[in-house]
């Protein structure tokens, strides 16, 4: 392990993060010494769901999808993990299977907290406790705002809303997995409809789409589409 992997080097960046930002120096560097390094290949599964969640998971670097699947193999994703996001924290808390299938997106570099060690610091740090129970809570009014897109919104809406939670600086970049299929599987529908829906976004000039990146042209027309 080199030293940018070592327990030294994941105690200073858990103390940046905010999940763990309440806790002293000697309970991170003990929850960074329980940590497992892992690398995961594009495409790899991460963890499966229906199976006991091992822990907590922090990606250092790269990006993961957590998805739902039907039997029939249509997915739809629920999330896009980036680096130092907790993953899977609902069936570490709860002590529950994962609810959902979490696969890399690209070249993944990642940390497991053990549950075991995450469960101990529920019990000796009451503020942390309270940083779980406000993580779990967002987590479910994403779960809810998911939901209710899918039944009350039209797909165009839906990707309106998706462009404007990505946009940073009115640019929302699409790296080599930001395809067609992956995005109709974030919109809960199929390529061919999320294509159209995108070139009517551009059609109307609200958007501009290239290759590398969507421009956002017209914030405020996209807005009025959610209202």
């Amino acid at each position: 392990m080199t030293a940018s992997h070592s327990a030294a080097h994941l105690a200073e960046q858990l103390a940046l993060i905010p999940f763990f930002s309440l806790l002293d120096t000697a309970l991170i560097q003990e929850l960074a010494e329980a940590a497992a390094y892992r690398t995961f290949a594009t495409g790899e599964v991460v963890f499966l769901e229906g199976e006991p969640s091992p822990g907590l998971l922090l990606i250092e670097s790269g990006r993961m999808k957590v998805v739902k699947s039907s039997a029939q193999g249509r997915e739809h994703i629920l999330q896009i993990l980036a680096p130092w996001e907790p993953a899977n924290a609902v069936a570490v808390f709860t002590a529950r299977p994962n609810p959902a299938t979490a696969i890399a997106l690209e070249p993944v570099q990642a940390w497991l907290l053990p549950r075991s060690a995450v469960t101990r610091l529920l019990r000796k740090h009451p503020g942390f406790a309270e940083r779980v129970i406000e993580n779990m809570a967002n987590h479910m009014v994403r779960l809810t705002e998911i939901v209710a897109d899918l039944s009350l919104r039209s797909v165009i809406e839906r990707l309106a809303r998706l462009l404007l939670d990505e946009a940073v600086e009115d640019r929302v970049e699409r790296p080599r997995w930001y395809t067609q299929p992956e995005l109709a599987a974030r919109l809960g529908t199929v390529p061919d409809v999320a294509q159209r829906a995108l070139g009517r976004l551009a059609a109307d000039g609200l958007v501009e789409v290239s290759r590398r990146e969507i421009r956002l042209k017209d914030r405020a027309a996209l807005e009025r589409l959610l209202a």
